[in-house]
């Protein structure tokens, strides 16, 4: 079984994440802050983090990346799909899949799947 962190402060939008993940078999824990990321992390195949908050999502996976702490886990980050600046920078913090928030909402079990499974997003 698939599994996932999801890091999505707003908790209206993460509860929908969570529920369309499980529904799609994904074994998912939402979290609030990036310590209990860290703290979780060989817990999961996949990583997802909200770039559109207050929470700097791109500075912890570089972070993690730098420190080795993402080896065995992908990285799924999701943005306002008219923020170019904050996808960029995800670009260059070394995720794996970035996508639109609505994306993430209407194909998050698919992407999450694919990651997991070999790496791929699908495109």
């Amino acid at each position: 079984m698939t599994r996932a962190i999801a890091l999505i402060p707003d908790l209206l939008f993460g509860s929908n994440v969570v529920g369309s993940l499980r529904s799609a078999g994904i074994e998912v824990d939402l979290v609030g802050d990036s310590e209990a990321v860290r703290g979780r992390l060989g817990e999961a195949d996949v990583l997802i983090v909200d770039l559109t908050g207050e929470l700097d999502g791109a500075g912890l996976v570089e972070s993690l990346t730098q420190e080795g702490a993402l080896r065995d886990t992908k990285t799924l980050g999701f943005y306002s799909h008219v923020d170019v600046e904050t996808r960029e920078r995800a670009q260059r913090a070394g995720f794996d899949l970035i996508v639109p928030r609505s994306r993430m909402a209407r194909e998050g079990g698919d992407l999450v799947r694919r990651l997991a499974e070999d790496g791929s997003s699908g495109e």
